[in-house]
């Protein structure tokens, strides 16, 4: 049997350090902590992975980490962050700018705040053409605009000659997230990382750009890493699941298993909460996770979800999960892993 392909971009160990904080503030004497901690994630080339989690749970800080734009003062102080098997850590920031765009697009959570509003579309795309070009060659004006016109038609942009000269407050909010997709893609990456690309978009709009997203896998040959805190976002694109909380990995698991058969109670709740069509929720509410996430420098001493947790027992207060493996790509890190029956009332 031929051994399976490296991975296109494989993380492993990966911790973010802030300094600590004192009356609100950032302060040099205030021990530091960590708001991501032993981070795991692997994405194979043309596969479409999820990682999905509440907000604050460090999913957009993790991919910053990946193109190596942790806002100061924060910082990755472990971990490998390997691209074909090269560790972008060690890399220069020269290189490291060839990286972002080049071979790893991201679309950023809002395009409103993202997109420059007195730049016409075309001006941005063409800068992402420009910017990152694959060869030292300078790519002439037509050219470029020859390749953001493709890109328009590419993602299905209506009248894109029209649309490239117009600037982002004149198109609506679909049109937006697809021009954020067409600055991404403007240098033919090999990686997609579209953070929360659904956000502030209706049904409608949602179910477009996912299926936007899976066309580009299919006809690209793209990997796309999609972050969400929406799991029935994830339910029909994605390949594998990776459910993040308070900073960890706490399940990772093959799409139809883990919708199938979730085996944190984290992963558990977030799927209870998630509306069916046809099974009205009892007294029309559906079930609601209590208490949030935890700030990152107050993070209970035992299992991070056990105080909002319906299945704990005792040690959870004090012990900290370890990573259970549980077979065929599906682990977890939970004290009641592998034996815990969901829906089961802990102590």
């Amino acid at each position: 049997m031929p051994a399976p392909s490296a991975p296109l971009l494989e993380v492993s160990g990966l911790e973010i350090r802030f300094p600590g904080r004192s009356s609100g503030r950032f302060a040099p004497d205030a021990p530091p902590f960590e708001v991501v901690r032993g981070v795991d994630l692997t994405v194979q080339r043309s596969e479409f992975v999820g990682l999905v989690g509440e907000s604050g749970s460090g999913k957009s800080l993790t991919a910053l980490a990946i193109l190596g734009l942790v806002p100061p003062p924060g910082e990755v102080v472990a971990g490998k962050i390997l691209l074909d098997g090269r560790d972008l850590r060690g890399l220069p920031e020269s290189e490291m700018r060839t990286v972002r765009g080049g071979r790893i697009g991201l679309v950023f959570q809002e395009p409103m705040a993202a997109l420059n509003p007195v730049l016409s579309l075309e001006t941005q795309i063409c800068e992402a053409v420009q910017a990152h070009r694959k060869s030292g060659a300078r790519v002439r004006a037509g050219a470029a605009r020859a390749r953001a016109l493709d890109l328009l038609e590419l993602l299905a942009i209506p009248d894109p000659v029209r649309r490239l000269r117009e600037f982002p407050h004149q198109l609506s909010g679909g049109q937006r997230q697809r021009a954020m997709l067409a600055i991404a893609l403007a240098a033919g990456p090999e990686l997609l990382i579209a953070d929360e690309p659904t956000t502030a978009l209706d049904v409608t709009l949602q179910a477009q750009v996912l299926e936007l997203l899976a066309r580009l896998r299919r006809e690209l040959g793209l990997a796309i890493l999609l972050i969400t805190h929406d799991l029935a976002v994830v339910a029909e694109s994605c390949d594998r699941v990776l459910v993040m909380y308070a900073g960890e990995i706490v399940e990772a698991a093959a799409a139809e298993q883990l919708f199938a058969q979730p085996a944190h109670p984290y992963t558990h709740a977030l799927l209870q909460s998630i509306p069916v069509l046809g099974h009205p929720a009892p007294r029309g509410e559906l079930p609601a996770i209590p208490g949030q996430v935890p700030a990152a420098d107050r993070l209970p001493p035992g299992c991070l979800f056990e105080p909002r947790c319906a299945a704990r027992i005792e040690r959870c207060a004090d012990e900290r999960p370890p990573w259970i493996e549980l077979g065929e790509g599906h682990g977890g890190r939970c004290l009641r892993l592998p034996g815990l029956q969901h829906g089961e009332k802990g102590a």
